[in-house]
């Protein structure tokens, strides 16, 4: 399966998604030219490919019989009805993509009424098939699922949003599996594997739009490419790169030490560039809710480190970015630490992460396309009574992805050197985890609301979480590892997005997922 590349030209012109309303437009691109200025008003940049979106109405035309049942459940059963039905489907579809949060591109509804004419969509180069099952035959309906393996199906019939569909009464297990397991063990990035119950929508354009965010995501997922600084590791599993490579497809750029200290000795002579970074540090020290201390020269520093990172993203047309020796190797190249750097490049809407650990970057790059906010990757602590507490030196402010949180500018905890981000979240926000079992393929994914933001001698940005469900069997699954972290509840969207590229995933708000 080839993923979802983007060449230089594209990664120009990433779009810019509006603040609050969730509309993308091309308003502000990322120029080529641009060389990378940080500006802390631009709006988050998109990285993901639109969704390529085809809506489907089966319907069959009945003719009046006398003395004998000629008609089926439903009132679209002539052409006229089914055109007045495409134009309420487009409607509600032109909103839903202009709200949506993700780049979307929705094909012009179409209606088919029989099987041909239904393979004919199958046959069609979408990422997303969306089925009305108006009336017609389940073969009908079949007929419309796509061939290609990685295009997806969400069927979405009506009860009281409009003509009450003859789907809602034959749409069944008999048609569809059921989305148990075993079904679904041979599931891949190349192969969603099959239609099932779980893919089908009653009336609720809310429910059919965060199955389309999770189909999003998956595209965006599989097959992403990412610059990885000294190589990629994997935290307590040196299987981990080679995992995330077959099994997602990442395509990990591996960009030498050398190199870094080559590109980090030019920008460092470079008048220009220095200056640059000298006035974006006094830009960024006075913005609201930013309290410096530690030596302001680390935080020039950092921006010279950040514009190098960007250079190296920019040639290799990648949205993400690692660096393994953050914490010893990058010091005496930088004189400062990687913490803000990736802070920074989070909150542009661009990914980075740190310690290079494909144990977790997999779940953190799927975590980011589920929700369209930032991630912050942080290490985990034992649970105790409901409580974790997640603490790391590289957190994004702009974790909801608008306001950027109050943050004091610190050295970073293990070193007592440089610049790094201590972050304080809003006691009370929601927040939704992942936490791999290593690379075998098994994600725990759960709910926490955070508590408080305490200062103890850990990783700058510490919050502590509640955690909502089964926080016992969390100690279970605490391995000295990485976690990742965004704001608000994503689960039931990563949970049905993970399934279809086989990703075993465990809610621990539910126990039939144990």
């Amino acid at each position: 399966m080839t993923g979802p590349q983007i060449n230089r030209r594209e990664f120009a012109g990433l779009t810019v998604a509006g603040i609050g309303g969730g509309i993308v437009s091309r308003e502000r691109p990322l120029q080529a030219d641009d060389r990378g200025d940080w500006d802390p008003d631009r709006p988050p940049l998109v990285t993901g490919q639109a969704l390529r979106v085809q809506p489907v109405l089966t319907y069959a035309t009945a003719q009046r019989r006398e003395k004998t049942s000629w008609r089926s459940w439903g009132r679209i059963n002539s052409k006229e009805a089914a055109a007045q039905e495409l134009e309420q489907i487009r409607k509600e579809l032109a909103t839903l993509a202009t709200g949506a949060g993700f780049p979307m591109e929705v094909s012009a509804p179409v209606a088919v009424a029989s099987v041909e004419e239904a393979r004919r969509v199958g046959q069609g180069d979408h990422d997303v098939v969306v089925v009305y099952p108006a009336t017609g035959t389940g073969d009908l309906l079949t007929a419309c699922f796509p061939k290609k393996r990685t295009a997806d199906v969400v069927i979405f019939a009506r009860h009281e949003s409009g003509p009450t569909y003859y789907g809602y009464e034959y749409l069944n297990s008999r048609l569809l599996k059921t989305g148990r397991e075993t079904e679904l063990a041979r599931n891949s990035a190349d192969d969603h594997g099959p239609v099932t119950v779980d893919d089908v929508v009653i009336d609720d354009m809310g429910e059919l739009r965060w199955r389309l965010r999770a189909i999003y995501a998956v595209k965006n997922f599989i097959g992403r490419r990412i610059v990885a600084v000294g190589g990629p590791m994997g935290k307590w599993d040196p299987q981990a790169p080679k995992v995330a490579r077959e099994r997602y497809r990442l395509d990990i750029v591996d960009v030498s030490y050398d190199e870094l200290a080559s590109r980090l000795k030019q920008v460092r002579a470079d008048t220009g560039r220095i200056a640059r970074a000298r006035t974006w540090a006094d830009r960024y020290l006075a913005s609201p809710g930013t309290t410096l201390s530690t030596d302001k020269t680390f935080v020039v520093n950092a921006f010279l480190l950040y514009d190098v990172f960007k250079d190296l993203m920019r040639q290799h047309a990648a949205p993400a970015f690692t660096i393994q020796g953050c914490m010893n190797t990058v010091i005496p190249l930088a004189e400062t630490t990687a913490c803000m750097p990736l802070s920074w490049i989070n909150d542009e809407g661009l990914l980075a992460f740190c310690e290079s650990d494909f144990v977790i970057i997999p779940a953190g790059i799927f975590l980011h396309y589920i929700c369209g906010k930032p991630v912050f990757l942080h290490n985990s602590t034992f649970p105790h009574r409901a409580t974790v507490t997640c603490a790391h030196c590289t957190a994004p402010r702009r974790m909801d992805g608008v306001k950027y949180e109050p943050t004091r500018i610190m050295t970073h905890y293990e070193s007592d050197y440089g610049a790094a981000p201590k972050v304080d979240m809003p006691v009370g926000q929601e927040v939704t985890f992942i936490d791999p079992e290593y690379s075998t393929g098994r994600w725990v994914g759960f709910k926490g609301t955070i508590r408080g933001n305490p200062c103890h001698e850990i990783c700058r940005t510490q919050q502590d979480v509640e955690i909502q469900g089964d926080w016992q069997a969390l100690r279970g699954e605490a391995r000295d590892s990485h976690w990742v972290m965004v704001y608000g509840d994503h689960l039931k969207a990563a949970a049905y997005a993970a399934r279809k590229i086989g990703v075993r995933w465990v809610n621990l708000g539910d126990s039939s997922t144990h």
